[in-house]
């Protein structure tokens, strides 16, 4: 099996990911990267042993020689270098959040045609415990799904002594905060081990800025939420319930469940050694008994996108969490910010 020619573009935080992922691979081979930081694009290629540097990523797009561009860059201008790699033929790995909102979305949607289009946001689902925890959901042990369930509070710590990442919580660079940052993983995570069944219809959501005490540790001109909350409404009656936050005034807390009318699991979504997967079964008689269904170390979880897009590429499958799926989580997290904004409910389209 011939492997997948790839192009990265973005040399900074998570491009260089993606390309020891490639440099790893039978499957891949990087053939470009590209950066507008020359010197930080001509390093990552000695390193990653990729042939070609370019500055300009609509150079790597029209380089015949690349067949899947991953682009690992801030959201703001990602969309429309993902409609010109599309638009040349070529197929798409968008690192999270997929888009500025769900309109780019269905741009990026009505540009695949044939091609092979995902994103990165199922990050965390290729980890052991997450792939236990799919194949158990699916089994029907939890009974009818009633709360899809996750905490994850970040207590604040003290002022940091370097520069925070410029583009992480301003919306004009990367769409918004931490819902867009973080908020994608969560909503990724939940309905891809219920196996995307769940069809999410209302939400309910509250988003707040970093405390002013806090203001320090972020960014200068930072106006995006650092703290998320939101209730969603399935066709079934499942309720979602997502809440996240970081520079928080509290101490930290993570808290993950499933439950259906059954039992239910508790489980987490990053990685971590002697994680456990808890069911809690029940029964008439007994009421409810906890057993550990799967226990471990999950190892790192962030090079496997690039990897199952190349598999689906040559094999022919579905990659991890497709554009369609990548819309639903956008849509989600759109009506998120219309449902702070006003105060309201928002029904999905």
């Amino acid at each position: 099996m011939d492997p997948v020619r790839v192009g990265v573009v973005g040399c900074g935080v998570i491009g260089p990911t993606h390309m020891a992922a490639a440099q790893e691979s039978s499957l891949i081979d990087l053939v470009a990267v590209a950066d507008l930081i020359e010197e930080r694009a001509t390093s990552a290629a000695e390193k990653f042993g990729a042939a070609k540097v370019y500055t300009d990523g609509t150079d790597l797009i029209a380089d015949p020689d690349v067949e899947l561009v991953v682009l690992a860059f801030p959201a703001e201008t990602r969309t429309a270098l993902g409609l010109l790699a599309l638009n040349s033929g070529k197929h798409l790995l968008t690192e999270k959040p997929v888009a500025m909102n769900r309109g780019e979305v269905r741009q990026l949607m009505a540009a695949q045609g044939d091609l092979y289009a995902a994103t990165c946001c199922c990050r965390f689902r290729f980890m052991e415990s997450a792939q236990a925890a799919t194949e158990f959901i699916a089994t029907g042990a939890l009974g009818e799904l009633r709360n899809v369930y996750c905490r994850e509070l970040r207590a604040a710590g003290p002022m940091p002594t370097g520069e925070p990442v410029e583009w992480r919580l301003k919306k004009q660079r990367n769409g918004g905060g931490i819902l867009m940052n973080w908020g994608c993983y969560d909503l990724d995570y939940l309905l891809g081990l219920c196996g995307w069944s769940l069809k999410p219809l209302t939400v309910f959501g509250q988003t707040w800025t970093c405390p002013p005490q806090f203001e320090s540790h972020i960014a200068e001109g930072a106006d995006a939420e650092t703290y998320y909350t939101a209730l969603i409404r399935c066709e079934d009656g499942t309720i979602i319930n997502v809440e996240r936050g970081e520079y928080m005034a509290t101490a930290a807390e993570a808290a993950w469940q499933i439950i259906g009318t059954r039992g239910s699991l508790q489980l987490h979504m990053l990685p971590g050694q002697d994680k456990q997967i808890v069911f809690n079964d029940t029964s008439t008689e007994t009421g409810v008994e906890s057993r550990v269904i799967w226990e471990g170390d999950d190892g790192k979880a962030t090079t496997a996108p690039v990897t199952n897009m190349a598999e689906a590429i040559r094999q022919g499958s579905s990659p991890a969490t497709p554009l369609e799926h990548a819309l639903v989580v956008q849509q989600i997290s759109d009506a998120i910010y219309a449902s702070a904004e006003g105060g309201t409910s928002v029904t999905l389209e």
